[in-house]
C-alpha cells in the first residue's frame, strides 16, 4: 500500500499535537482561558454558598478575618498566580515557602482557608481547589466589608501549584518601603496600569500593619506625614522596642483605638468609625490628608497621573467601588507560570504527595 508524504506529514503533525497538547492538570493554567463562571455546577453545587457561610461567620466574629481574605487573594495571585502557592506550610524539604518571607508577615485567616476547604472536601472530596477557595472567600469578604458595594462574578477551574519559594514572593511583591516608580515597575510586570496600582491600594482602607513594615515613616518629615498621626504611630509602635513581638497599628487612622487618638491625635476622635475595617473609599481621604500608614501609600501622591487618580477616588466613592471589583476580578485571572504542575490539594496547606 503507498501512503503519500503528505498523509505521513499530517501523521506526525497529529502526534505532535498530541505530544503538546496540556494535560489536565495544566489545562487551566492559561489565564481567563481556563475559567469559567459556574464551574462547579455539576460537580460541587453550591459551592458558593459554602464559601460564603463560612466567610461571612468568621466576618461576624472578626472583621480584621475579612481584611485578611482580601490580603490573601493579592500576595497568592501576585507572585505564581493565583495557585494557592501562599497557603503552604514550610516542611523539611521546603522550609521556605512564601508564607515565611518576610514581605508576608502578618498574613492570617489561614484557618477560614481550612474550615471551608474541610467543609468541601466533606460535601465534594477531591473536586474544588483552594486557589478557587481564595477567589471566592475574597470576594465574598470585599462584598461583605463594602456593604455590598463591592462585588463581581467570580470564574473558577484553578489548580493547586505544588511549588511555593519565599524568594519569589521576596521578588514580585510589592514593599512597604518601594517608591512610586519602584510600584509602577512592580505592577506593570503583571500588566497593571498605575490606575489599577492606585485602585488596589484602596485595600488598605482596611486591615492592619506591622510597626517594622513603616519604620522609616516615624521619622518622615510633615510634608509627608502630619505630625500628629505619626506621633501615634510613634507612641503604638515603641513597644516594639526591647525585643517585643512587632506590634500592628490599624491601616486606616479612622479605626484605631480611641485612646491612642485622644493621646496623640485628638483632632480627629471625631472622625474615628463605630464598624472597623469597613471597605471604602477612606484611604483616598486618608491619603491626601497625609494619614497613611506606608511610605507605599504617600508616594502615590508624588506622581501626576497616580496623584490625579488618588484624588478621583477620594470624590466618587461609587466608582471606587465598581472599579475595585473589576481590578480583583482581573487579579484573580491572573495564571501560573507557563507548563506548571497543578492538582486538588486535599488539605490547603500541604501537597497530596507529602
Amino acid at each position: 500500500m503507498k501512503v503519500s508524504v503528505l498523509a505521513l506529514w499530517s501523521a506526525a503533525a497529529a502526534l505532535l499535537l498530541v505530544a503538546q497538547a496540556p494535560s489536565a492538570a495544566e489545562a487551566s493554567h492559561h489565564g481567563g482561558a481556563g475559567l469559567k463562571l459556574g464551574y462547579y455546577k455539576k460537580t460541587c453545587p453550591g459551592v458558593e454558598n459554602v464559601v460564603k457561610y463560612h466567610v461571612a461567620k468568621a466576618i461576624k466574629a472578626n472583621r480584621g478575618a475579612g481584611a485578611a481574605l482580601v490580603r490573601l487573594i493579592f500576595h497568592d495571585c501576585f507572585v505564581r498566580g493565583c495557585d494557592a502557592s501562599v497557603l503552604l506550610d514550610p516542611t523539611p524539604a521546603n522550609p521556605e515557602t512564601e508564607k515565611t518571607a518576610p514581605i508576608n508577615i502578618g498574613l492570617a485567616a489561614f484557618e477560614v482557608i481550612d474550615e471551608i476547604k474541610a467543609a468541601l472536601e466533606e460535601r465534594c472530596p477531591g473536586t474544588v481547589s483552594c486557589a478557587d477557595i481564595v477567589v471566592y472567600a475574597a470576594r465574598d469578604a470585599s462584598s461583605l466589608l463594602s456593604n455590598g458595594h463591592v462585588h463581581f462574578a467570580a470564574p473558577a477551574g484553578r489548580l493547586d501549584g505544588v511549588v511555593s519559594r519565599a524568594a519569589d514572593a521576596q521578588r514580585d511583591l510589592p514593599d512597604s518601603t518601594f517608591t512610586v516608580s519602584e510600584l509602577i515597575r512592580n505592577f506593570r510586570r503583571k500588566n497593571f496600569t498605575v490606575e489599577e496600582l492606585v485602585i488596589l491600594s484602596g485595600a488598605h482602607a482596611v486591615g492592619v500593619g506591622h510597626c517594622s513594615s513603616f519604620r522609616a515613616r516615624l521619622s518622615a518629615p510633615p510634608a509627608q506625614i502630619v505630625p500628629a498621626y505619626r506621633n501615634l504611630l510613634s507612641g503604638k509602635c515603641a513597644a516594639a522596642a526591647g525585643g517585643a513581638d512587632d506590634p500592628v497599628v490599624a491601616n486606616n487612622v479612622r479605626d484605631e483605638d480611641p485612646r491612642a487618638v485622644a493621646a496623640a491625635f485628638p483632632s480627629f476622635l471625631g472622625k474615628l468609625r463605630k464598624a472597623r475595617d469597613f471597605l471604602d473609599n477612606s484611604y483616598y481621604h486618608n491619603n491626601l490628608a497625609r494619614i497613611v500608614t506606608f511610605n507605599s501609600d504617600w508616594q502615590l501622591l508624588t506622581e501626576k497621573e497616580a496623584l490625579g487618580h488618588v484624588k478621583e477616588y477620594a470624590e466618587n466613592g461609587t466608582l471606587w467601588d465598581e472599579d475595585f471589583s473589576d481590578a480583583l476580578l482581573k487579579l484573580s485571572r491572573l495564571p501560573m507560570p507557563p507548563h506548571s504542575k497543578g492538582e486538588i490539594r486535599k488539605t490547603c496547606r500541604w501537597v497530596n504527595h507529602h
